[in-house]
């Protein structure tokens, strides 16, 4: 059944119920999505610990792009859901054919990139000649996963958006499957296929993405090519609509990209580390995306609903009693995320059972840091989705981008360019990234400015 949300969706006010029943798709298709990379990684693992970091300097690289398009897709994701709580058809046309054209656009913009630059940046980062071969190879395919996504992540974005969170779920319950089908096939040549390798686990990736993008585009065309009929722009003309749209988006953009290339810049520098020590940071940075998920999806599907009620205009004590309701359950959220967590370090001789005895001891000694990150991770993420549903979103840009860029990247090269510090100490950076922003993004929301918030200007 196809779960549909109509703009009266909320005469009383949304529980964690209406939280959890928008969160739960999100949710599972994020971790499809991240475990794009882990299936990669747990199916090149047999392959050794070149190709494993092969393929972390490759996704390191790519990214670099991809995150990009995956951070104007989650603005996108906001806009829409005021758009769809102001009930107005123009808006919402606007806003899906500006955030459409901009992830294409920077889809394009990557594409070229890569194909002139990816080599000569594998080739200067990559710890030996070989792991720089085999990074090449793959990401030179993984590009195409990248344009598809530019489409696909932004047609995602609308859906959530506008509630109906399980259509992008079901794109990914049919391309994960084809993904691991068709990797194993790639990499190791069965049926008579060439035995590609890592560019076996790219070529994969690349055939599930692209079957994912073509059903989104046939279920947006279902569901609300009626857009297509709805006349004018929300601005006057496109132009002025793009804009307007950029305006809205570019913080909630840098934000994003801000996180992801201090992510990846931070797994280039991990490169510098033992051939083990880097293989285990590539195995166990996917793994913290893939189980946080349950609490970021959590918070951002709190940011829509609150960004609905915003644009329904409804009363501050109607928010008040919701984003309550969202935060109790959120801690619940966080506890079964660092419960898995403590399964994942607990069990890499039976999930990697090729690997040496060092790497395996490495990914074990994380489970002190992991057990701790969800819940800082968990409330700040709370407070910086509700302040970005509010408009607030220059503020909590600035949060995220300082305590990157003058804390986490420069502590990280500290501890392993001139520290040599153990893997544990290096990623527990992380939670202590989340500990600077804590008072920041806490103090601006118990300010209450935000429950004023005229979304619809």
């Amino acid at each position: 059944m196809t779960q549909t949300l109509t703009n009266t969706e909320y005469p009383t006010v949304p529980s964690a119920g209406k939280v959890l029943s928008l969160s739960w798709p999100m949710t599972t298709k994020a971790i499809f999505l991240h475990g794009t990379v882990v299936i990669d990684g747990w199916l090149i693992s047999s392959l050794g610990e070149a190709s494993l970091a092969a393929m972390g300097l490759a996704a390191a690289v790519g990214g670099l792009v991809s995150g990009v398009i995956f951070a104007f897709s989650n603005a996108m994701q906001i806009r829409t859901a005021q758009a769809f709580g102001t009930k107005d058809p123009m808006f919402q046309k606007s806003v899906l054919a500006a955030g459409l054209l901009i992830g294409v656009t920077f889809g394009l913009l990557g594409l070229f990139v890569i194909l002139n630059f990816g080599k000569s940046i594998v080739g200067l980062m990559a710890p030996t000649p070989d792991v720089a071969v085999k990074a090449w190879a793959y990401l030179s395919v993984f590009s195409a996963v990248i344009m598809a996504e530019s489409v696909g992540q932004n047609l995602g974005s609308h859906f959530n958006g506008c509630g109906r969170t399980r259509i992008p779920l079901y794109g990914y319950c049919f391309s994960v499957p084809v993904n691991i089908f068709m990797s194993i096939v790639l990499i190791h040549g069965l049926w008579g296929f060439p035995a590609l390798g890592v560019v076996g686990a790219a070529l994969g990736s690349a055939i599930a993405i692209l079957m994912q993008s073509i059903y989104l585009t046939y279920q947006v065309y279902k569901y609300d090519g009626h857009l297509l009929r709805v006349p004018g722009w929300r601005n006057g003309t496109f132009l002025g609509t793009l804009k307007r749209h950029i305006n809205f988006s570019w913080p909630i953009a840098a934000t994003f990209i801000s996180a992801n290339y201090a992510a990846r810049v931070c797994m280039l520098i991990f490169a510098q580390m033992s051939l083990a020590a880097f293989a285990a940071m590539t195995l166990i940075m996917p793994w913290v995306m893939v189980a946080g998920t349950i609490g970021m999806q959590w918070s951002q599907a709190t940011g829509i609903i609150v960004a609905q009620l915003l644009g329904d205009k409804r009363s501050e004590a109607d928010l008040d009693t919701f984003l309550s309701s969202a935060w109790r359950a959120a801690f619940i959220a966080a506890t079964l995320v660092a419960f898995i967590y403590l399964i994942i370090c607990l069990m890499p001789g039976i999930l990697y059972p090729t690997l040496g005895a060092e790497t395996r001891s490495y990914l074990l000694s994380f489970a002190i840091v992991l057990l701790v990150l969800p819940f800082p991770k968990q409330s700040n993420a709370i407070c910086g989705n509700t302040l970005r549903a509010s408009g607030d979103t220059i503020y909590v840009m600035h949060i995220f981008v300082w305590t990157q860029w003058l804390f986490r990247v420069p502590a990280t090269a500290i501890a392993v360019l001139y520290l040599d510090l153990s893997p544990v100490l290096v990623l527990s950076l992380l939670f202590w990234e989340e500990i600077v922003k804590f008072p920041l993004f806490h103090r601006r929301l118990w300010r209450g400015d935000w429950k004023q918030s005229n979304v619809a200007e």
